[in-house]
């Protein structure tokens, strides 16, 4: 079992940054590929960004070059750099991690681009 809680979510200007934080418990962190995606009010899910446990990283082509993924398995935490914000990036961020048959999700948490 593994319990996911984020932080680090609020509002902010356009172009301003955020930097969203994910940490686990309850597992072996390392071994899970991790992510974020986000849904914004009246669309479908979508994935934002993802690591896997090699530290592979992939983004959505909407956040390529403003947002960086990384993670410490050390401290079992994931975290999102969102740079350059834009009002479209508004939305609730959710954490998830996953491995063969099992997905774990966060709460999520706000982020609102608005000025």
């Amino acid at each position: 079992q593994v319990q996911l809680v984020e932080s680090g979510g609020g509002s902010v200007q356009p172009g301003g940054s955020l930097r969203l934080s994910c940490t686990a418990s309850g597992s072996i962190f390392s071994i899970y590929n991790v992510g974020w995606y986000r849904q914004a009010p009246g669309k479908q899910r979508e994935l934002v960004a993802s690591i896997t446990s090699g530290e592979t990283t992939d983004y959505a082509t909407s956040v390529k070059g403003r947002f960086t993924i990384s993670r410490d398995n050390a401290k079992n935490t994931v975290w999102l750099q969102m740079n350059s914000l834009k009002p479209e990036d508004t939305a609730v961020y959710y954490c998830y991690a996953t491995r063969p048959h099992t997905e774990y999700w966060g709460q999520g948490t706000q982020v609102t681009v608005s000025s």
